[in-house]
């Protein structure tokens, strides 16, 4: 063969196989570099103001005992067990937090439990240092709002995370109906958000009276959506199609009421846990997944 056109051929196929080489480094380059980029945002907060993580609930653990770097668009604490200062801390890595406040039971380690020990209804199922409290009560009611929120908004807390309006589910008086809207609107006129941890009996009976939730909080959270407890052995397992669905219809109708949708699963399973992530999602829910039931 002529000796110019074996050079020409060789000089073609080394043009070729430059190329293919740099587009595998480009593409292994890119690659590299979106994993890096994913791996990023799932770790740390970003310049523009985004989080590591949307959502995150640690009501047992103490300032030194959350994650390092904890960096939530939306944290949930018991700040009553924080200090201004420590709350400011964690405002330089997080979005909005908002603080557990107890208004329908009172737990028994609270230092505070004596003087409305005479209000207690009943033992709180499942949880034996609690018990159901009669917050029709207008001196439980002024302690709620007059003390216990009032020091949370000192803190610098930027809402509130209401538990235990369940209440008017185990005691459907009008009473009980009444104390709870008053401590809710009474929480609402801090100006400080109010998010309702459970209450779906409260909430859908004030929405079919008052026509908005407006006045008594801007979300909810609802635990055990996808995933269920089993109170025997507390273990964690997916929740029937029936409770779901119940769920479902019911977060549709806060959401439809221009309210946000939070949802806490509990499981240990990574499996039961992607599932309930991707289900929330498909929802329009904001979820955080725990794998303790004490939150920690």
């Amino acid at each position: 063969m002529n000796k110019k056109i074996v050079c020409t051929v060789l000089i073609v196929l080394l043009v070729a196989l430059l190329g293919i080489c740099g587009r595998y480094v480009f593409v292994n380059h890119f690659s590299e570099n979106t994993n890096e980029q994913y791996s990023n945002n799932s770790s740390e907060s970003d310049a523009d103001g985004s989080h590591s993580s949307d959502y995150g609930v640690y009501l047992s653990d103490t300032f030194e005992e959350l994650p390092d770097n904890v960096s939530c668009n939306t944290l949930v604490i018991d700040a009553q067990y924080f200090t201004a200062d420590e709350i400011a801390e964690l405002h330089k890595t997080n979005g909005e937090i908002y603080s557990y406040i107890n208004v329908g039971s009172i737990e028994d380690f609270r230092d505070y439990y004596t003087e409305y020990a005479d209000l207690v209804l009943g033992a709180y199922e499942n949880w034996d240092e609690e018990y159901w409290l009669n917050v029709g009560d207008q001196r439980w009611q002024d302690f709620v709002l007059n003390t216990l929120a009032s020091e949370l908004v000192a803190k610098g807390v930027d809402g509130f995370f209401v538990d235990n309006v369940d209440v008017y589910y185990n005691y459907p008086e009008d009473e009980i109906y009444n104390g709870v809207a008053a401590i809710l609107q009474g929480l609402k006129a801090t100006g400080k958000k109010v998010m309702i941890n459970g209450g779906d009996v409260f909430v859908t009976k004030y929405l079919d009276n008052n026509g908005s939730l407006d006045n008594v909080l801007d979300a909810v959270n609802q635990e055990s959506v996808y995933t269920s407890i089993n109170w025997d052995d507390e273990s964690f397992e997916e929740n029937d199609s029936e409770n779901r669905d119940y769920f479902d219809e019911y977060l549709a109708r806060v959401l439809g009421d221009g309210k946000e949708a939070f949802v806490l699963e509990y499981t240990d399973d990574s499996d039961l846990a992607a599932a309930a992530r991707n289900y929330a999602a498909r929802h329009g829910y904001r979820i955080y997944v725990s794998d303790s039931l004490e939150l920690d």
